[in-house]
């Protein structure tokens, strides 16, 4: 199945509803294609709705096809060889388990209420200014539901995505938030500003978090699945445990779609401004005029 192994299984005959679970595991290429269906549905309705909040999704998380290329992501992924906790990698799922085994175990878990994420493995890696960077790494198992909640929760999530925003997002990178403030600069805009969010990972409330999830997202499984992972703990390097009071861990597999739906706050705030002072053309020059400036937020992350 991809770089990550195989998963052995027949392909599903016949139409399937939105929600409909399957009989057997699907094939990777059934899997994707049942998958991308899901996300164009789920994307659609958000889109059509601007208000809709989804309230039958959990189901989705722990479908057989979600899993399978949920699967493939993380055992395609370099990290699959790092371990978490648990000391498990995909070679020893492979080898040991069985994919479709632990797939089937992780399914029925979240199916029935029992999954618990384990705390995540305290790291670090070196940043360019000598400093260290503090990565939480969770165990193979939480990768792979972290996957699929992301899989399911993304496409809601990039419908109320800002322009502004080029952080974390799929087909959006740090030149195109590069090419966008060249775009300014040649119309006018004389000077760059740049900003950092110090700790942003590691400082994100998350009450105010869930809250924004719940803005699109009233199914109270998939908010109290967000919270497990959210308040799962940290094993650091010494051995001790720590609560994670706030923050979600850098290398968490959903980590990014959450920081952006948290980050939003930030991208709305500027907005909000700009569609209220700074918005027609005749608002700019009034302020320009009063020595007042004109500026538009364009995020990113390095």
């Amino acid at each position: 199945m991809g770089k990550g192994g195989s998963v052995v299984g027949s392909q599903v005959e016949g139409e399937q509803s939105l929600n409909g679970d399957v009989s057997a595991w699907p094939l990777l290429g059934a899997a994707e294609r049942r998958v991308l269906d899901h996300q164009l549905k789920l994307h659609r309705w958000a889109t059509t709705d601007r208000t809709r909040r989804f309230g039958d999704v959990f189901n989705l998380i722990y479908d057989r096809a979600t899993l399978v290329v949920a699967w493939d992501k993380v055992s395609g992924n370099k990290g699959a060889m790092t371990s978490g906790v648990d000391k498990m990698t995909r070679l020893h799922v492979e080898a040991n388990i069985g994919v479709i085994a632990f797939l089937e175990e992780l399914r029925c878990a979240l199916k029935d209420g029992t999954f618990t994420p384990l705390p995540v493995r305290q790291t670090t890696i070196p940043k360019k200014s000598g400093k260290i960077r503090f990565l939480g790494i969770p165990t193979l198992r939480d990768r792979v539901a972290q996957m699929a909640v992301k899989l399911v929760l993304e496409p809601i999530f990039e419908v109320d995505a800002y322009p502004s925003s080029y952080g974390y997002r799929p087909g959006r990178r740090a030149q195109d938030a590069i090419a966008e403030i060249h775009h300014y600069t040649s119309r006018k805009y004389e000077w760059i500003v740049e900003g950092d969010i110090q700790a942003c990972f590691d400082n994100v409330d998350h009450q105010i978090l869930v809250g924004l999830v719940a803005e699109r997202i009233s199914d109270r499984k998939v908010l109290r699945l967000i919270r497990l992972f959210l308040r799962a703990g940290i094993i650091e390097q010494h051995g001790g445990f720590a609560a994670s009071l706030t923050g979600t861990p850098q290398g968490g597999v959903a980590s990014p779609l959450l920081a952006n739906v948290y980050l939003s706050l930030l991208d709305r705030h500027f907005a909000a401004i700009w569609q209220e002072q700074m918005n027609p053309p005749w608002r700019r020059q009034h302020r320009r005029r009063k020595g007042l400036p004109n500026y538009r937020l364009v995020r990113f992350r390095r």
